[in-house]
């Protein structure tokens, strides 16, 4: 039987001029071999959103930090249950995830941004090579919600590897893709943590970048190759 690697991507940030309370953009992609079954792992999950009363296709991190579109009308603490609820089902499963950044500072142009971003991928992915070479094929799925991104990963990937195939998909149609979400706004966080930099809405979500750090970061860091 082939051993099949499935990959869910998401980014963080956008390819347009440097915005100075947001000047970094990352790639999240989370690895799951197909061979370890997450069945009863959803499950749990979607019973629990539907105790919540969160009867939503998908949970976007983001936006519930932020209190805005669908969670604009909730209680802190019933977005924090939600949260957790995607944070706890992520912290159990078993999967792997690399994630990869620029800082648009230190880029003059999307040019400049776009040759950092492929060369830093190509290196994350390389550093990692027996892992990826360990599986006979590479599923990889993305909603190519920027064309900047799809031209990179496509072209990264193909390479790398000849045994690529690539999915378009909607964030509802996979929990890992959440979990691509999840992960990249918390990687995210890790970055604005280091430079003391949270915005109110995060600080109000998750204390000091020092709890955050303890009480999020710390336990999914374990997943990451």
């Amino acid at each position: 039987m082939n051993k099949k690697l499935s990959i869910f991507i998401d980014e963080s940030g956008d390819f347009g001029p440097l915005k100075p309370h947001a000047p970094y953009y990352l790639i999240t992609m989370i690895l799951h071999n197909q061979d370890v079954d997450i069945t009863e792992n959803i499950k749990s999950l979607d019973f629990h959103l539907h105790n919540l009363n969160f009867d939503y296709s998908a949970v976007h991190t983001g936006p519930i930090i932020r209190r805005e579109e669908i969670y604009k009308t909730m209680l802190m603490e019933e977005r924090k249950r939600i949260f957790h609820a995607l944070f706890n089902f992520a912290r159990k499963l078993d999967f792997n995830y690399i994630c990869t950044y620029v800082d648009k500072n230190d880029c003059d142009d999307i040019i400049a941004m776009t040759s950092k971003l492929s060369r830093n991928l190509a290196n994350t992915i390389n550093s990692n090579s027996d892992f990826f070479h360990s599986f006979d094929e590479i599923i990889i799925y993305y909603d190519n919600g920027q064309v900047e991104l799809t031209k990179i990963i496509t072209t990264v990937f193909n390479v790398f590897y000849s045994n690529v195939e690539f999915r378009k998909v909607r964030p509802a149609d996979y929990k890992l893709f959440q979990v691509a979400d999840l992960l990249c706004s918390l990687e995210l966080l890790s970055l604005k943590a280091k430079t003391n930099t949270f915005s109110k809405s995060e600080t109000e979500f998750f204390g000091s970048p020092r709890a955050f750090n303890k009480n999020y970061l710390k336990s999914l860091l374990k997943k990451k190759l």
